[in-house]
């Protein structure tokens, strides 16, 4: 049989234009070299539900491919074929530079140049920096040993790839969240690079950091090497795609090239729906403040932190990695007791020594890490949900009020629009923005006055957090203060009332968010990054 490239040496004499040439040949069934991942007629279904149904999708050598969609739209089956973790169902085909592969192995992906970086990262915490930056290389090689000063050697080489500074010899289980993601990414840069995929790689990142990640994605491009790109930041993919393919329910709803799209098409094709949020509801200006905290500092975190929340304010902090945004939010939940300083709820002073007594003053903390600090995920929904408020919910005789709690949870479900099969689901089984209901709704069974969120819509689609944030303002417009860290400047510009900034544990900069377009806002953090 003739091979592409010759007859598309022979149809070009003949047609002179390579388009025509291209679509000739792709009717008679041939794939151009190009292309150096092609899957046709993609289906996955689990327990009789399709997963993904006949999805056609392709990635050329050297381009920068997003995939968009909704949670449970099937983008992260598609990805689990691509890498062998999963097989296709019978009556689809993949094939990788032009050749035909079935039934490979995720190790057999390593092989052909496909790396992954997944959503939870899939690292070893008991391991070092080094030893799971330079994991991928040892499969990969399949050496049964490695000197210590290979892992040393193979992870500085993948971190000066993209600039960063880790220290080699730490535990990962130690390192933040933002710092963990690096060091996936780096993993990911070790290997005989042909196909990059990265699944939210920036959820837990600054955006210095993602400006430096997709910085490194195109110069893999660069270097002719391929990156699949998912993420639910659309400005992101709209900065570095070639082309944007979106799922919706498990089937192609289209591939474009991305300067034909913008973020509300992209929206509504994953959707099928035009989302418009409604605006802020005004704070009581003219109340006492809800909380008040006047120079709170401690070593090594912050300093010098004053500020207020009114009753129905939402008030965002947003800065760099270290700014110490975190590290003050768990002080008011008394979690991180500071140094100096001092803060009061109503004009009656904190105890920032225990997390009980910001509990009992009516202060809950949505942390950061909704997977190991949020949920205990094998537990149901309902468990979850009640978590805070078991105590309450005893009978005179100590034993649980089984139908207090019943119609409790049923409650938080309605309100928060969780969507479950039964509450005695394994919260385990729900998606991103799901859980993250979950996480809010145990604490809004304590009715709290203050509500701490950090990154409260980290990895989770547009419809979710659409859905949060339109709760979130709910809260507010009941009276409850807000303090919303973030590191999207466009989620603190908008749904804020006052956004301030921190940089090296300092109050840098406050915006009335209202009247300070999101540029002003960026400006300030990286001049004092």
């Amino acid at each position: 049989m003739m091979s592409a490239g010759r007859l598309e040496e022979q149809a070009r004499g003949q047609h002179g234009n390579r388009i025509v040439v291209v679509q000739l040949l792709v009717r008679m069934g041939y794939r151009m070299v190009d292309d150096f991942l092609v899957m046709e007629k993609i289906s996955k279904q689990y327990a009789g539900v399709k997963a993904l149904d006949a999805v056609d999708f392709s990635i050329a050598a050297g381009e920068i491919h997003c995939l968009a969609g909704t949670n449970g739209s099937g983008k992260s089956t598609l990805i689990k074929i691509i890498s062998g973790v999963e097989q296709p169902d019978a009556g689809g085909a993949v094939s990788i530079e032009g050749a035909r592969k079935s039934g490979y192995s995720a190790i057999d992906s390593i092989g052909y140049g496909i790396e992954v970086i997944y959503q939870d990262l899939s690292l070893f915490h008991n391991l070092t920096v080094a030893e799971n930056i330079a994991l991928s290389s040892m499969i990969s090689s399949r050496r049964k040993f490695f000197a210590p000063g290979e892992y040393t050697r193979i992870a500085a080489d993948a971190m000066n790839l993209i600039g960063i500074d880790l220290p080699l010899d730490a535990n990962v289980g130690r390192l933040s969240v933002s710092e963990q993601q690096l060091v996936a990414i780096c993993r990911a840069l070790t290997g005989e690079l042909k196909l990059l995929i990265m699944d939210e790689p920036t959820t837990a990142l600054t955006k210095k950091e993602v400006d430096r990640l997709l910085g490194v994605v195109l110069d893999l491009k660069g270097r002719g090497i391929s990156t699949l790109f998912v993420s639910h930041k659309l400005q992101e993919v709209m900065q570095v795609a070639d082309r944007v393919t979106i799922l919706r329910d498990g089937q192609k709803i289209g591939c474009h090239p991305a300067a034909e799209l913008d973020s509300r098409k992209i929206e509504y094709m994953m959707t099928g729906t035009n989302f418009e949020y409604s605006g802020r509801a005004p704070a009581v200006s003219d109340a006492e403040p809800l909380l008040e905290v006047v120079a709170l500092s401690k070593k090594g975190n912050f300093k010098d932190i004053t500020f207020s929340v009114l009753p129905g304010e939402i008030v965002g902090i947003t800065g760099m990695l270290g700014s110490g945004r975190t590290e003050l939010a768990l002080a008011l939940f008394g979690m991180n007791m500071p140094d100096s300083g001092k803060a009061s709820m109503r004009g009656v002073p904190l105890d920032l020594r225990s997390a009980r007594s910001s509990i009992r003053r009516g202060i809950a903390y949505v942390p950061e890490n909704r997977l190991t600090q949020g949920l205990v995920m094998p537990q149901s929904v309902e468990k979850n949900a009640l978590v805070t408020v078991i105590e309450r919910l005893r009978s005179k005789s100590g034993f649980l009020d089984h139908r207090r709690a019943a119609a409790l949870v049923k409650e938080l479900v309605r309100r928060l629009r969780i969507k479950v099969p039964s509450v005695s689901s394994p919260v385990a089984t729900l998606s991103g923005g799901n859980q993250q209901k979950v996480v809010l709704a145990k604490w809004i069974a304590t009715k709290p006055e203050l509500l701490i969120l950090d990154g409260p819509t980290v990895g989770i689609d547009i419809a979710a957090k659409g859905a949060i944030h339109e709760f979130i303002k709910e809260l507010a417009a009941e009276g409850l203060g807000v303090l919303l860290i973030s590191d999207e400047v466009s989620e603190v510009a908008n749904l804020c009332h006052r956004v301030l900034v921190m940089s090296r544990g300092r109050i840098t900069a406050e915006f009335p968010a209202e009247s300070t377009p999101e540029s002003e806002i960026l400006k300030s953090i990286e001049l004092t990054a």
